[in-house]
């Protein structure tokens, strides 16, 4: 593997050149290769904490030095080599939850090495593995991965309150506080700079392009989202509001196709595009009658959904029209005893009560958990030679509640923040990633999303969008961790141009 050496009360940039820091920083720097397409790439990885302070002010108004708020965990890697850092990519990613650390797209994606654990109905089962990932994105642009306060081994300094940091405006200042900080350390206000972001991480992203531009006047090339929620409005199954009935339902279809319950030979493309055709006009319209729809009205609606979703009619029926997302992944196997995925529909589970209204976890969750809280656990200590006896927080619970105290008495709502960063920066691109079988953010929410945020027509080509045979985590799909390794490279170039 590589050397690697532990250094503290300064932090490399990741061209080499040491930058002061802090004595409370603590990096390790090591040195890697991997091989892309071909080609043998060597690399320097920089893991480690770095203090967030906070400028800190008299009742008067006076500057009173800085404050040390917390501790951010981050890992970077970067090209070794001469390069032109006018014309090479930094990319900063992060994962949603909220209180989910960076680990999915940083080893199931974007970084140089992946997590090996098999796909939906192959896992390879405990202890696992990691392997070079030969779709890295470093051959194209230098990476940072970002964990939230309290996710990872970021931390709130020795006095501070962690429930400060456990909400949606503060952990946007946060996160864009961190890429200030590391972007002038490392000399890269010159750089193209990118957003990746997944699922709670999209959310994040779409402020990020906010509070970068008119905090701090940092514009960015690119955003990448990966399963996306930027309008909690269509994912929030409250009784008289249907849209997220008419956005789900696309991934129904999709689900009941994958597992073999609809019958015939149609491919999934027919499926997709004769249940969306459905969604956006006789369901939607029908859900939007209510009481005035007629007996005869309803009883058609019905059969086609069930034709489409796999229900029964009279469960459908008995429904109201409206199935929702739990009793879906509940019924729509029953009868083999098995549920459905909520993060990847393709993944099934076992419930102990069977006749229940509900499942009792989500499986696609439980199968990615174990192989990537080992990888990391592994990964950062025997090859990124960072050392901590934190438990290193995959995904926690520690951030609940988290405040919207921003949107009280509204859905979230985010694209409108996206809408005005493209509006000031007409420069500025997205790309949009989706999974078939993600009922966490269903693609066909994000496409309503995407199709209503009121961009201007000179700006709507700006925005780029995929679609992927797997759900939440698609990467986790062999075909679509590839397909989606080269819409991202391509991006890139794109964006940057």
């Amino acid at each position: 593997m590589s050397d690697g050496e532990k250094r503290a009360g300064d932090m490399d940039s990741v061209q080499g050149k040491r930058a002061t820091a802090p004595q409370v920083d603590e990096v390790s720097v090591t040195r890697h290769r991997v091989t892309v397409n071909g080609q043998n790439l060597a690399y320097t990885a920089t893991a480690g904490t770095v203090l967030l302070a906070e400028e800190a002010h008299s009742k008067d108004g006076e500057s009173e030095g800085t404050k040390p708020r917390a501790r951010v965990f981050f890992v970077a890697y970067a090209l070794d080599g001469d390069h032109d850092l006018r014309a090479r990519p930094v990319t900063f990613s992060f994962n949603g939850g909220p209180g989910s650390s960076s680990v999915w797209l940083h080893l199931g994606l974007l970084g140089p090495r992946r997590v090996v654990m098999g796909d939906a109905g192959a896992l390879t089962g405990p202890p696992y593995d990691l392997t070079d990932n030969a779709f890295t994105l470093l051959a194209d642009s230098d990476l940072v991965f970002i964990d939230p306060v309290s996710t990872g081994y970021s931390r709130v300094t020795d006095g501070e309150k962690p429930g400060d940091f456990h909400g949606f405006g503060r952990d946007i200042e946060s996160v864009g506080d961190f890429i200030r900080l590391w972007v002038s350390r490392a000399g890269r206000w010159l750089s193209p700079k990118f957003l990746i972001g997944e699922s709670y991480g999209t959310t994040r992203a779409a402020g990020l392009s906010g509070y970068l531009q008119q905090r701090h006047g940092l514009f960015l090339n690119g955003i990448m989202l990966i399963s996306s929620i930027l309008d909690f409005s269509t994912v929030d199954f409250t009784p008289g509001h249907d849209l997220p009935y008419v956005v789900h339902l696309p991934t129904q279809a999709a689900t009941a196709w994958y597992h073999g319950v609809l019958g015939g030979d149609r491919t999934l493309a027919a499926v997709l595009a004769e249940a969306e055709a459905f969604a956006d006009s006789e369901y939607a319209s029908a859900l939007h009658l209510g009481a005035r729809l007629s007996e005869e009205e309803r009883d058609g609606v019905a059969q086609t959904y069930a034709r489409l979703s796999g229900l029964s009619v009279d469960f459908i029926l008995r429904s109201d029209l409206r199935v929702t997302l739990a009793r879906f992944r509940k019924e729509l196997l029953r009868g083999q005893g098995l549920t459905v995925g909520r993060l990847d529909s393709r993944f099934t589970g076992l419930d102990r009560d069977s006749a229940g209204g509900e499942p009792s976890d989500d499986p696609s969750m439980t199968a990615i958990l174990g192989p990537y809280t080992a990888a990391m656990n592994h990964y950062v200590r025997a090859e990124l030679a960072f050392e901590s006896d934190l438990p290193y927080e995959i995904l926690t619970g520690r951030v609940r509640p988290w405040s919207y105290k921003e949107f009280e008495n509204t859905h979230v709502r985010v694209s409108d923040t996206l809408r005005e960063a493209m509006h000031q920066n007409a420069h500025l691109k997205v790309f949009v990633a989706s999974g078939y079988y993600d009922f966490a953010t269903p693609y066909h929410a994000t496409r309503h999303t995407i199709d209503h945020l009121a961009l201007h027509p000179s700006l709507r080509g700006n925005v780029r969008e995929a679609f992927y045979e797997a759900g939440h985590m698609m990467y986790v799909h062999g075909p679509s961790l590839e397909a989606l390794a080269a819409e991202l490279r391509d991006f890139l170039a794109w964006a940057r141009n």
